[in-house]
């Protein structure tokens, strides 16, 4: 693993304290987790906009709609 150095504010320092509570064996646990979540947050998130953006493109194609309307009843 890759060491780095973080800045945080006193009340999440606070929080890492307690790791142990929370079940993790160490802050640095905590640390990846956490990262791991916002990581898979942020990929739904946009997984979530691009299938709105093309229901949106559906909804305004009637060429796309015909098609695929075509290709279900083949």
């Amino acid at each position: 693993m890759i060491s780095t150095e973080l800045i945080l504010e006193k009340s999440q320092l606070e929080f890492l304290a307690q790791f142990q509570q929370y079940g993790f064996k160490d802050r640095h646990e905590v640390v990846r987790t956490a990262l791991a979540r916002l990581q898979q947050a942020l990929q739904q998130e946009r997984l979530i906009e691009s299938a709105q953006l093309y229901a949106e493109l559906y909804e305004e194609d009637t060429e796309i709609q015909a098609l695929t309307e075509a290709a279900l009843l083949d």
